[in-house]
């Protein structure tokens, strides 16, 4: 056999070789079906809460106090098609709580997101005015229960990136509105966030008058305030049985924290470093025609100046459902 013959012969081998090992590879699409071009329409049922407690030496017999929102209920409605979605949500129904115990609470939410590649970005605003802090009766026998902070305000602004390394974790198919798994994924991820929130009492004491200490000048504050950014690594998981898909991810790091607190005629600030989960579950059942789903999301904040320690937490949870509709056949 001539030379050229034999050299032929291997670019040809090995041309079919490549081939071969390229076919072979794992398609994203063999574990989403994918439901783009069916037009998705939905509905939600849930709500948002945003409870946050203060920790602090007050007395022998109090060391922390704990402030909720009265929430209501929210409904939603949406239509999702290729790359377009659109929700719009409203409130039902009254507020969940007991008004006389809890007062009302103005909430007020936003949030969009996308997904490019291998990452996935969302931004959410949260604003509630509102809140009622509970047991106020171990310091204020007149308070029966709670004490109601009628302009008490927390906010929430959070910008957030994902970075998942498997290229088959798709937000799409998690979400299952326009996509659904069909087999296992697993992958580590890296989550990128900043974070802007805080409380503000309106020029009022947040901490009541009965609980102040006189010689420390952190329990006078009226507003509170933070913006923090970090890099936090976590796991992700999602797999589907009979028509069964459950998912979810948990991740733990620092973030760099600049936090400030205003009392009456002064501020202060300080910057140090803060802990931060990332946590998000969710569930349901989805077939090609419908899909309905349980989502939760948590959020969790932290600010400490050194034995005073504030904790936010911001979650939501929600039910999901929707119908898919035939895909338009071309002619």
């Amino acid at each position: 056999m001539h030379l050229s013959s034999i050299w032929k012969a291997l670019v040809s081998s090995i041309f079919l070789l490549t081939i071969k090992i390229a076919l072979s590879q794992p398609d994203s699409s063999l574990k989403i079906t994918d439901f783009r071009k069916n037009v998705v329409v939905y509905s939600d049922l849930g709500f948002n809460s945003a409870p946050f407690t203060i920790s602090y030496p007050f007395s022998a017999e109090i060391n922390k106090l704990t402030f909720k929102n009265n929430f209501r209920t929210f409904l939603g409605i949406g239509v999702a098609y290729k790359w377009f979605s659109l929700r719009l949500g409203f409130p039902i129904l009254s507020s969940y709580r007991p008004v006389e115990k809890y007062g009302n609470t103005n909430q007020f939410n936003f949030g969009f997101d996308y997904s490019l590649f291998k990452t996935f970005c969302d931004l959410d605003f949260s604003y509630l005015e509102g809140y009622s802090i509970q047991k106020a009766n171990r310091w204020d026998p007149s308070k029966n229960p709670n004490d109601i902070q009628s302009k008490l305000v927390s906010f929430n602004l959070a910008l957030n990136g994902w970075y998942f390394h498997d290229k088959d974790f798709k937000m799409n198919a998690l979400l299952g509105k326009r996509a659904h798994y069909t087999k296992e994924v697993k992958t580590w991820y890296l989550k990128g966030t900043i974070n802007l929130f805080g409380i503000d009492n309106k020029e009022n004491s947040v901490i009541p008058q009965q609980l102040i200490d006189l010689s420390n000048s952190k329990t006078k504050l009226t507003k509170i305030n933070s913006f923090d950014f970090g890099i936090i690594p976590g796991y992700a998981y999602v797999n589907r049985i009979k028509n069964w898909q459950f998912c979810g991810w948990f991740g733990f790091g620092p973030v760099i924290q600049s936090k400030f607190y205003s009392y009456p005629g002064n501020n202060r600030g300080f910057l140090g470093i803060a802990p931060r989960y990332d946590l998000r579950l969710m569930g349901g059942y989805s077939l090609p025609k419908y899909f309905i789903f349980l989502i939760t999301d948590f959020d969790n904040k932290s600010i400490r100046f050194s034995d005073l320690v504030i904790r936010q937490y911001f979650y939501s949870i929600k039910l999901v459902a929707g119908y898919r509709f035939n895909e338009k056949k071309k002619k």
